[in-house]
């Protein structure tokens, strides 16, 4: 579903990064002990201008779990096409039972999307977008299928480039 060759890993080196708590999950196992918790927190990070990761912590406290989560989305940054604030074109994607819809808007429409949608269209720095999530509400999965569909995104010029023609083309046909 992804394309290997679209993909455009980032170095963490000199940026600087905004954090974003998606879902934190707190797991009980019983044992004859009694209780012991813990807790998973899914985390994205970004920079407001293309560049996106996400990353997931577990932990038996709430803040050493988000730590985690930070340190592993800034394992796995990604760069992303943007046009003008929005998405280049409409984009679907599916990640387990979530399935994610992504179009592009004009300026001012805002970013059209819920929870978890949400946190990763605006860690990516998009400004307006309509996006729809169907099926599974899962943060984890919609987190994962929202990334899945940005990763497939490929600007004008990267066509251009794949296709072996000029960018006049790629626009005029």
């Amino acid at each position: 579903m992804i394309m290997a060759g679209n993909i455009k890993k980032v170095k963490t080196a000199d940026i600087e990064l905004k954090d974003r708590l998606v879902a934190i999950n707190r797991v009980t196992k019983v044992t004859k002990g009694g209780r012991t918790f813990s807790f998973s927190a899914i985390v994205v990070v970004g920079n407001e201008d293309g560049i996106v990761g996400w990353g997931l912590g577990k932990a038996s406290e709430v803040t050493a779990a988000i730590a985690k989560g930070v340190d592993a989305a800034k394992k796995n940054l990604v760069k992303i096409p943007i046009h003008k604030g929005t998405i280049p074109h409409e984009q679907v994607a599916k990640f387990g039972g979530a399935n994610v819809y992504l179009k592009p808007a004009s300026h001012g429409t805002g970013v059209k999307a819920g929870g978890a949608m949400r946190a990763v269209l605006e860690s990516v720095g998009v400004h307006d977008i309509l996006a729809k999530s169907k099926g599974s509400s899962n943060p984890h999965n919609l987190v994962k299928a929202t990334m899945a569909a940005l990763l497939e995104l490929r600007d004008a010029y990267t066509v251009a480039q794949h296709r072996g023609i000029s960018m006049e083309k790629v626009f005029k046909g």
